[in-house]
């Protein structure tokens, strides 16, 4: 007899545990059936989809960034066309920061002055580039991979953008202006934004210690909700992403400037584990809305 699973969850970061045992907990009290998919069963797993011996009619990946033995996973659940939270064909695309640029330029949302260098492999002697366009400090990134690796961010000459492109000599690399946040109540506004499902769940983000502290209701207040939930519908949109998270700053010149544009696969550890962790009001938020938006489109009878 073949086996359905309402929920498959693929993941292989050992900080994932607390946040496994709540998409557990919540998918068995909406009554979804739950599968976790890790390093040690992916490849059994991956043969038993394929030969048609087990079913999963909705798919969450946050393990074939880093592992290739997963993209078995979501070969199948695209060919098969299933239900995916961030599929990962558009995970992909939004991973590539030079191509988010463009995207979010395009589409009229606020972004870093920034230069795009090819890859040092394709160019070995740059381009003259006009860094004074920059400012007197900026940010140097590669266009790939996430967590700061890579992330240059006090550069102030030539010097620095020539050995970082030796660093990642076949990615391209963003040069972008320094965005200096204006002063709300004696704290810089700068803040991060964790999307879940439709929900944007706001905090303020301390750069230097990566600590959450959620908007109050004063903060809602006081803020132009409207237009910062608007922000992160149209990165929604652009990316076709359930879950990420970006920053926004807002500049002495008043303009909420989107400064890191999208972070999937997102570090869900809990705060109430971890000082870096996501709040665990919003992990939970986050959780239910996965598993109710999963319900809904599997079996409309659990929604």
């Amino acid at each position: 007899m073949n086996s359905v699973i309402d929920f498959g969850f693929a993941w292989n970061w050992e900080y994932d545990h607390d946040f496994v045992r709540l998409l557990e907990a919540q998918s068995r009290s909406q009554g979804v059936s739950f599968l976790a998919v890790t390093p040690e069963n992916v490849e059994d797993l991956a043969a038993d989809l394929k030969s048609g011996a087990l079913q999963i009619k909705a798919l969450w990946d946050r393990a074939a960034d880093a592992d290739d033995r997963f993209l078995k996973l979501t070969d199948w659940a695209q060919t098969n066309a299933i239900l995916q939270i961030n599929p990962h064909e558009k995970a992909v695309r939004a991973w590539n920061k030079a191509t988010m640029h463009l995207e979010f330029i395009t589409a009229g949302v606020y972004t870093p002055y920034t230069i795009v260098l090819d890859p040092y492999n394709v160019q070995p002697v740059l381009r003259q580039v006009d860094l004074s366009v920059l400012g007197q400090r900026f940010i140097i990134k590669p266009v790939h991979g996430g967590g700061g690796v890579g992330v240059i961010l006090d550069a102030t000459g030539l010097e620095r953008v020539l050995a970082a492109r030796r660093e990642h000599p076949d990615d391209y690399y963003l040069l972008q202006a320094f965005i200096e946040p204006v002063l709300l109540d004696g704290r810089p506004a700068w803040f991060r934004v964790i999307y879940g499902c439709g929900q944007a769940y706001f905090c303020w983000w301390d750069v230097m210690t990566h600590a959450y502290t959620p908007f109050s209701e004063s903060d809602k207040s006081a803020l132009p909700m409207p237009l910062l939930n608007g922000i992160l519908s149209k990165i929604a949109a652009l990316t076709g992403l359930d879950i990420f998270s970006s920053e926004i700053a807002l500049t002495t010149e008043g303009n909420f400037v989107v400064v890191d544009y999208i972070n999937d696969p997102l570090d869900l550890r809990l705060q109430s584990l971890t000082p870096d962790g996501v709040p665990d009001e919003i992990a939970h938020a986050v959780v239910r809305n996965v598993v109710t938006k999963i319900a809904a489109g599997i079996r409309p009878d659990l929604a």
